[in-house]
């Protein structure tokens, strides 16, 4: 698989996770034009205090 680069998103607080989609999609959109999505990674870790959650997307220019 080809790519140009990735863009990673992460969160670790609450009201980050809750909001992720929005950021995601807001960057989605504004390179939707430019920009070919080829694969997405989603991680999540965790630990007794804190949830990481964590969307790679790997894109090639179009």
């Amino acid at each position: 698989m080809r790519v140009s680069g990735c863009k990673v998103f992460s969160a670790t607080r609450s009201m980050e996770r809750e909001e992720i989609a929005d950021r995601i999609n807001d960057w989605l959109a504004r390179n939707r034009e430019t920009l070919e999505i080829v694969d997405v990674d989603v991680r999540l870790s965790s630990d007794r205090e804190f949830h990481c959650l964590t969307f790679v997307f790997f894109y090639r220019r179009k």
